[in-house]
Parts: C-alpha cells; structure tokens; sequence
C-alpha cells in the first residue's frame, strides 16, 4: 500500500537496504578479494564506486522528495492562443480535458493519479519505490537515478565476477563459505536491480503513445526538455527543466526546412 508523497514506506526502505547491501558488499568483500584495498586499484575502484553509490542515494532522495508538478489553481486552457498550436481534447465528445475529482482543466499531458489523489503535470507513472508520481518536476531526476543504478550494477557485476574468478582456493579460510554466498546473493540482487532499472528507465522515457505524437521533436529535443539546455548539467540533481508544465512546445512549431534545389 502506497503511503502520501515524501512519506517513508516499505519499497523505500527496500530500495534504500538493496544499495547498502549491495555497496557493503562489492566494496569491503569483492574489491580486497580481488585487488585489495591497500592497492592503489582496490582504492581507486572503491572510491568510484562510493561516488557512484553516492550520486543513487543522492538522487534517489530527490525524486522521493521533490513534488512532480501540480496543477495551479483556476487554470483555463486559451483556447484562442494563436501561439499554442496544439490543445488536448477528451476523445469522446471533443471537449477540453477536465477532472472531475479535483475540479479543474487538465493542462497538456497532465493526467489524475489515483494514489496521489490529485492531477500530476506531465505524468508518466506513480512509482511504488519512490512513493510519488514520476513528473514534470522530477522527471529527470528519477530519468538520471535509474541511470545511476544501472551504471552502478554494471560496475558491481564486474567486480563481483572478477572477485569470484581470482579467487584461489587454498587461501580461502573456514569462514569463507559466508563471504561466497553473500557474493552469489548479490549477484543475483544486482540482475534484479539491472532488469528494473532498464524497465523504470523505459518507463521513464516513454513519452505517450507508440505512434509518432505531437510532442515528439526528436532525440536531442527531446532530451533537452527533461534534462535542460546545458549539457554539463545533464547528470546532475539539479532542477533546469525546460517550461513550466502547462504548455510544451509540438512538432507543429518546428519550421519545416525547405528542401535542396
């Protein structure tokens, strides 16, 4: 059961123990197993591992945390805007989107979330392990988490099955059979963390539908409307979304390049 946005739950502290784990593990079990770390390549691996441990939590904080956009009060789409090329209508009876429960026009890509009670700005989903909405505020945050984490299980994987495949025999101690089954165990933690951080980034980069839509303006377009026009600050937790939710630039205002002769 789903508790209110920013609220503590079960997932979270699932989330929050699986990367403990998993840190504790590749850190202070497979890296001296393998390169020890009184070696300047056990220190240098350890170090950018607890960087790139860092920058999950980090960013997994913020996107518990941050609110992924709300509708503000008494919002009326302008119908008769020249500039805003696209409005979004029910597809039955053609009127403009309005919720019924809160009361209120739906601006472009808004839509209700039923846990949260309440119309989220360019919603995409409500994930159980951030206990919030993905939206227009914290898209790209939860965007850059998951690709922390997949990044981070790539790098554990490797250093776990590098630990594993350098490890001889003969040194091994009575009470090493502990340390090899927390190994396997994280290995196995570590697939499960890649398969969902694949899925929650393939949710998180769904845009709508699977047919060409209005607000598709291509890749790199559509990378600097949820990660900002500065490419240096792509990967950081900052908030540099382009808008401010309520209106989205279309295909429509792209001009369309006239042809060579």
């Amino acid at each position: 059961m789903g508790g209110r946005q920013g609220y503590l739950t079960l997932p979270i502290f699932s989330v929050v123990a699986a990367i403990g784990y998993v840190y504790y593990t590749t850190v202070f079990v497979a890296v001296p197993r393998w390169l020890g770390l009184s070696t300047a390549a056990g220190v240098a691996n350890a170090t950018a591992f607890t960087a790139l441990a860092a920058a999950c939590l980090a960013t997994y904080a913020v996107a518990v945390r941050r609110d992924p956009g709300r509708v503000p009060p008494g919002f009326v789409p302008d119908v008769e805007d020249a500039e805003s090329t696209v409005h979004e209508i029910k597809r039955k009876g053609g009127d403009l989107r309005y919720c019924q429960k809160c009361c209120h026009y739906k601006p472009p890509r808004a839509h209700h979330c039923r846990v949260c009670k309440r119309c989220v700005l360019k919603m995409d989903h409500h994930c159980i392990w951030i206990n919030n909405c993905v939206g227009h505020e914290n898209y790209k945050i939860f965007l850059v988490f998951v690709l922390y984490a997949v990044v981070a299980s790539f790098y554990a994987l490797i250093l776990i099955i590098g630990s594993v495949l350098h490890s001889v025999p003969k040194d091994e101690q009575p009470g090493s059979d502990s340390s090899r089954t927390s190994i396997k165990f994280k290995i196995v933690i570590n697939g499960l963390q890649y398969h969902e951080g694949v899925r929650a980034m393939w949710l998180a980069e769904k845009g709508g539908d699977l047919y060409h839509h209005p607000y598709d303006l291509g890749v790199y377009e559509n990378l600097i409307s949820v990660l900002g026009p500065n490419i240096f600050c792509w990967l950081c937790p900052v908030l540099n979304t382009v808008g401010n939710g309520l209106r989205y630039r279309t295909s429509y205002d792209i001009p369309i390049s006239t042809p060579p002769m």
